[in-house]
This record gives C-alpha cells, structure tokens and sequence, in this order.
C-alpha cells in the first residue's frame, strides 16, 4: 500500500524539545488519520536539529464510502429547528427516518482521495503544534518553534499539493547547512530521503546519533587509554544539537584537576556540553574532554579541539576563582546572610528554614542512630553554600560544595557528608545518603519542606507539584526503608501528610509489583510507621497469592456482607461466642479454631513477625469453609443466630488485627 513521507524543515529546533516534539507528530497524525477512518500499518517519527520528519506505511489511495447517521430533532419539534437541521444534511423530510420519536438523517460520505485528506491533515498539525515555545516571522501569522522554511509531503512518489502562509510543499529537502555541496535535493520516498540526508551529511535517526556519539567517543578514548564518563543527559542532548555529529578529544590544563571534579563535570557538562573522560589507572578524571561537532573537520578536529579548549579554560579560570574566595569564609559566618534569602512568603527565610531543619535533625537522630548533637551541626551548616560564589555560578552543586568546604574548614567527615548528602535522594535512580548523620539532616530537610507546604495548603494537584513534594516523600520513604528508620510519621507531620505518604508509598510499592489496595488495607489499621507498614504489606501480599488466603479472603468478604445486612437491622449481639449444646460440627470447629488462631496471631503481630501472623491465620481457613458450607447463620433460633453473628464478628475482627481485609478488591 502507498506512503506517505512528511517533512518540516525549519532554523534549529532547540534539543530539549525535539523529543517531545516526535511525539508529538506522531500522535497528532494518528489521531487525525484515525478521524477519517484510516489506520496504518506503521508510523515512525524523527526528530533533528532542523527537521521534524513522519513517514506513515500502509495508507489507502482513497478513504472508504461511509454512511453517516445524524441525530436530528424529536418528533414535533419548532419548525425552525427541523428547518435548520435539514438545512445541514441537505436532505428533506422525507428523507429523514423517525426512531422513539426523533428524527434521523443518514448520510452517504463518498470517500476522498487520500492526498486530500493528507493535505487537510498536514496544515491542521502545523497550525495547532503545541511547541512549549514558539514564534512568527516576516508577515505570516504562522508560529513555529522556528521559522519553518520547507515542507516536504509525498503520497505514493507523488507531491501532495498545498500552502501554508507561502509555504509551498514539496520533493526538495536540503542536507547539512555546511559539510558537502550543501545544495537542496529532490527525494521520492522515505528510503531515498533517508539515503539521501546521509549522503548530504544528515543523520536522520535520533538513536543513531547517540549511537554514533557514544562509539565515536570510546574509541577515541581507548586509543589514549582514557575512559569516557558516560552520561545518558549529556548524550541526549548533544544528538539533538548536531546532525552530523563527530566525537573529538580535547585537552585542558592539568592544574585546573585540584578543583572538586564535580565542579569540573558540571562546567563541562552545563556550560560547554563536553563529556569528560577519566584516568583508568586512578580513577580521577584526566586533563582532557570529548567535545560533539557538527562537522568532519579536515584537520580532525584539531582547531575546533583547541578553541573548545580556550572556552573551558576561561570557565574554569572562573570556577577556581570561586573555589579559593568561597574558603577565605567559614560556612559558621555565611549563616547571616541566610536572613536575606526569601523560602517563601508564608513560610520565612532561608534562615528560618534552617531553624527548623536544625530543631528536626536533632530529634530525629536518634531513631537514624546518629549524635543529636552532631546532626544539628550539620544541619545548621547545611544551607551555607547557598551564599557562596560557587553555588551562585552552578547551583546544581548545591550542598556537595558545602561538603567540600566543610572539609576544608576540618570539620569532619560525619558533618561534610551529611551536608553534601543532605539532598539526596533526588530521583529515583539517587542513591540515599550513607551515614546516620547524613539520613537525619535529610529526613529532616524534606520533612520540613513537606510539613511547611502542607501547613499553608500548597499541596500538589493533579500534574502540578511546583515544590516537589512527592519527591520529598518518596525521598523519606526510601531513607526510611533502605536504612529500616523508625520514625513516627503521624507525631511528626499529622494525618494529612500521612495520607500523602501513603500515596507515594503506593507509587513506590506498584513499581515493585504490589497492588494499591494492599497498602489501603495495611494503612488502614492506622499503623504510621513505614517498616511495619512495608512488612505488613509484604506478608498480606504473600498470603493471598495461596490458596488459603485466596478462599480465606472470600470468607471473609461474605461474613462481612452478613454482618453489614445485619447491622442495618439493628445492634449485633455482642461478646465471644460459645460452643453451644447441639450446634452443628462446624460451628463448633470454627469455635475452637478461633481459640487457637487468635492468641497466635496476637503473639506473632507483637513480635511484628507478620509472616507468622498471616500463616495463623491460615488456621482459619478451613473452618471457615465448613462453616458457609454446613451452617445457616440466620437460623429461626434467635440465640442460635447471635452466637453465629458472634463468631462471624470474631472472624472478621482476628483478620482485622492483620490488615483491613474489606480494602483489598481481589
């Protein structure tokens, strides 16, 4: 079947929106495609320095016939809504069908030619982009990302002819702005237009970019028996910078290796876009760089090498000037100038931030196993950098410089860890900090960002989440678990915030492969304490995938349903039940069972071996079963009937000290 090739051909497309902008294509055409009954048989987008590309397989020549049915007015309706209705479908009344009082129109839709539909499609995407940023130019009233300058659209080898604001569509696209002829050339599919830009210098393929990068850049290094320093981000954009991209090495001054290598990399990496490379023998970083051109320089690269060198010498010339002047202060005396930088409105400055986070970080060490007096140190340090030449240049190195000048000033390791850890986690791929000290100050730090937030109800809604609350709370739910921290949450930050924790607990628990519902029925007991919450989760989890928690879960939802029609009637009998003379086998059984079960469950959960508990109450599950099977619960017999509600209670209540069973939906 024939395709369809499509090419937007515009000034640079900023990287980090080129991504997003494929997408974007991709899913604007299928859903457009899709309206007009079409469906692909594949659809691959690209995205480049200069181009957006769509190349769709497996479209008609033309759209099928279709009967449309339109529903109209009812049945004696005003006239001029009849007349109106008829008046868009172009029929007459008596061409209208009547069901259940209103009237119908069906229409027959001859199927368009393809291109036409295409040409439709082509200017309503253009026109309705959603580039985050965008711009118009000369006197068109067209906004694009740039300005577009060519658009490429072939159905079947053939031009799909149509205009937008004066730009005319074509079978002429352009290769690289500089290396080669750099002349337009005419294309006649996707596999000669692929072909094509490859011959022009263009790499189509944003994973082969990175590919390219990636491999150019190891054999450079191993031939000067360098490591490169992987970095996924770095990677990312650079393939979206250049269409031709060529890996080159370049040196740097090897005085400038005593700054902190973190202020190397970032330098590198914020500013110039270099990746840096690493002495495999030490494992520092070497005096060199990996530089991305857009071009294959005649003389290998030397000059651009050289130049890139100049640049990144004058930025870390400035970085070294930060460096010395950042530890003629301590970070003890920098504290004063924290009552000049604004936290937020309601909740004070940055000096009053670092009160709290001091007030915090004591009380929790404790539990974090860490001196309280020693987490106060840090946590009253931690904040400092913030006012420091270092952190003003590259405030991505916030923290981490603390650290390093806490060294500097001998304040021990145990202090300059905590603050250069104090932020950590920041994502899911984050480590956790590694010490006591370290877990305190950042409990503490992201307790108080989340507790302050909360407390003038700036919660995340939705998408939105301007302050990184779920971060925060994933980042106390992994100290928590990874270092096994006791930490009472509902003392410390109340219910609501409980309530949030809980959520992200959820987030975190399914990516692990556990339901939601499990964490709502452990959190339901009103257990604030993560590690239980956790275990108690993990042993519910393992019991209901048997066989015994599976049927004894159906048990207890049909007690439950008993229980709930009962008490709309009125109290249920209170008290134990008993083992009544002439009751059946099996209510008798169950009685006995429950004796049993009960005091074990209650010894397991006070040991917190939940594991225990859940395999005790497996003990049920069997009478139980009899129990449905051979006894009527409302039996004639009124105190026959209180005893059996009795016991039903006492069953739901033993499974109730282990988790709220009613919350789990399998």
């Amino acid at each position: 079947m024939p395709q369809l090739l499509l090419e937007l051909f515009s000034e640079e497309i900023p990287a980090r929106m080129q991504v997003q902008a494929a997408r974007d294509l991709e899913r604007m055409a299928r859903e457009r495609l899709a309206e007009q009954g079409f469906l692909p048989e594949a659809m691959t987008a690209f995205a480049g320095p200069r181009r957006l590309t769509l190349v769709v397989e497996g479209l008609p020549a033309a759209q099928a016939d279709r009967l449309e049915e339109r529903k109209g007015p009812r049945v004696g309706a005003p006239e001029k809504a009849m007349e109106g209705f008829l008046r868009s479908t172009g029929l007459t009344q008596d061409q209208l069908t009547e069901q259940d009082g209103v009237w119908f129109a069906k229409l027959e839709r001859k199927g368009r030619p393809t291109p036409e539909i295409v040409a439709e499609m082509v200017e309503a995407i253009v026109r309705a982009f959603p580039w985050p940023k965008s711009m118009t130019w000369g006197r068109g009233t067209l906004r694009w990302v740039r300005p577009l300058k060519r658009i490429v659209c072939l159905f079947d080898g053939t031009v799909v002819p149509f205009s937008i604001d004066g730009i005319e569509s074509g079978d002429v696209t352009e290769g690289h702005r500089f290396m080669g002829e750099a002349k337009p050339f005419r294309v006649k599919d996707f596999d000669s237009y692929r072909d094509g830009l490859e011959a022009h210098f263009v790499i189509l393929d944003g994973e082969e970019r990175k590919a390219r990068i990636l491999e150019g850049a190891r054999t450079l290094c191993f031939a000067r028996n360098l490591e490169l320093v992987e970095d996924e981000g770095l990677l990312a954009e650079v393939s979206g910078l250049a269409e031709w991209p060529t890996p080159i090495v370049g040196d740097m001054d090897r005085s400038f290796l005593d700054l902190p290598p973190e202020v190397i990399r970032t330098s590198m990496r914020t500013h110039q876009k270099y990746f840096a490379v690493r002495d495999p023998a030490s494992g520092g970083l070497a005096p060199h760089f990996v530089t991305v051109a857009n071009i294959q320089a005649a003389d290998g690269g030397q000059a651009i090498a050289a130049g890139n060198a100049k640049v990144l010498s004058a930025r870390l010339s400035d970085a070294r000037f930060f460096w010395d002047e950042d530890r003629k202060i301590r970070l003890e005396d920098r504290l004063a100038k924290l009552r000049g930088v604004t936290f937020h409105a309601k909740l004070g400055t940055m000096y009053d931030r670092v009160e709290r986070i001091v007030d915090l970080a004591g009380r929790l060490a404790p539990a974090c196993g860490a001196d309280p007096v020693v987490a106060a140190h840090a946590a009253r340090l931690a904040k400092a950098d913030l006012v420091t030449g270092m952190v003003g240049e590259f405030p991505e190195l916030q923290g981490l410089m603390g650290g390093y000048y806490a060294r500097a000033e001998g304040l021990g390791e145990e202090v300059a860890g905590a603050i250069s850890d104090h932020y950590r986690p920041q994502g899911p791929s984050d480590a956790t900090p590694a010490t006591p000290t370290g877990r305190a100050v950042a409990l503490a730090d992201k307790l108080d960002t989340l507790i302050g937030f909360f407390g003038i109800d700036e919660k995340p809604t939705g998408s939105r989440d301007p302050y990184a609350l779920r971060r925060a709370a994933l980042g106390v739910i992994r100290i928590v678990l990874e270092a096994q921290i006791r930490l009472p949450l509902r003392q410390l930050a109340g219910d609501d915030l409980l309530a949030f924790f809980a959520d992200r607990l959820k987030v975190l628990l399914r990516d692990q492969g556990k339901p939601h519902d499990l964490v709502d029925a452990v959190f339901a007991l009103g257990d604030d304490d993560l590690l239980r919450i956790v275990a108690r989760v993990e042993a519910l989890s393992g019991f209901l995938a048997t066989e015994d928690g599976a049927n004894l879960l159906a048990g207890y939802k049909r007690a439950t349903n008993i229980l709930r029609a009962e008490e709309k009637k009125g109290a249920l009998p209170t008290g134990a039940a008993a083992a009544m003379a002439g009751a059946p086998a099996a209510e008798t059984a169950l009685v006995d069972a429950l004796s049993a079960v009960a005091p074990r469950v209650e010894t397991a959960l006070s040991a917190e071996d939940f594991v225990g508990a859940m395999q005790a109450l497996a003990g049920l599950r069997a009478p139980v079963d009899a129990f449905f099977e051979e006894v009527l619960v409302n039996a004639e017999d009124a105190a026959e009937r209180d005893n059996r509600l009795r016991l039903l209670t006492q069953v739901r209540d033993a499974m109730g000290r282990v988790a709220e069973f009613s919350q789990v939906t399998g």
